[in-house]
C-alpha cells in the first residue's frame, strides 16, 4: 500500500490534507510537545467526522426550512442543535471577518481601492494566520513576526 498525502480510508471517504491538518496541530500545541503519528491520523479523522456532522445537520435545517443552498446561518444553527453553542459567537465573528477580508481581496485590491502587492499579500495572510491561531489559543498573543522590512544584514 502507498504512503496517502491525505488521510482517509478510500478515494470516495471525505479527507483532509495530511500536510495541512499536521501542520495545524502542531501548531496548536507548544514547541516541547511531540504528537504520535497515530494520534495525529486520530485527530485528522475526528476533524473529517465533525466536518460530516456538522455539514449533515446543516443540510437538514436547510431542508427543513424549504431552501436548497446551505447558508451560513444554517451552519450556525447546527451547531445549537449539535450542543455547540458555545462556539457560535467565535464561528460568527470568524465568518464575518472572511467576509471583509475576501470582499476586496477577491479582486486584488484593498477596500480602499489600492492595488495590493504579493508582498503586500502575503504579510496580510500571515497577519491573519497570527490572528487565528491566537484565537485559538484563547486569546494569547502570537510570536511576533519579523518585520520584512528590517534589514537583517545589518
Amino acid at each position: 500500500m502507498e504512503p496517502m498525502d491525505i488521510v482517509g480510508k478510500s478515494k470516495e471517504d471525505a479527507s483532509l490534507p495530511k500536510a495541512t491538518m499536521t501542520k495545524i496541530i502542531k501548531e496548536m500545541l507548544p514547541p516541547d510537545v511531540r504528537v504520535a503519528r497515530d494520534a495525529q491520523d486520530l485527530l485528522i479523522e475526528c476533524c473529517v467526522e465533525f466536518i460530516n456532522l456538522i455539514s449533515s445537520e446543516s443540510n437538514e435545517v436547510c431542508s427543513r426550512e424549504e431552501k436548497r443552498t446551505i447558508a451560513p446561518e444554517h451552519v450556525l444553527k447546527a451547531l445549537e442543535v449539535l450542543g455547540f453553542g458555545e462556539y457560535i459567537e467565535e464561528v460568527y465573528a470568524a465568518y464575518e471577518q472572511h467576509k471583509l477580508e475576501t470582499m476586496d481581496l477577491k479582486s486584488g485590491k484593498w477596500s480602499n481601492g489600492a492595488e495590493m502587492t504579493e508582498e503586500e499579500a502575503l504579510a496580510e495572510q500571515q497577519r491573519m494566520f497570527a490572528e487565528a491561531r491566537a484565537r485559538m489559543n484563547g486569546g494569547t498573543n502570537p510570536p511576533k513576526q519579523p518585520d520584512p522590512d528590517q534589514n537583517l544584514d545589518s
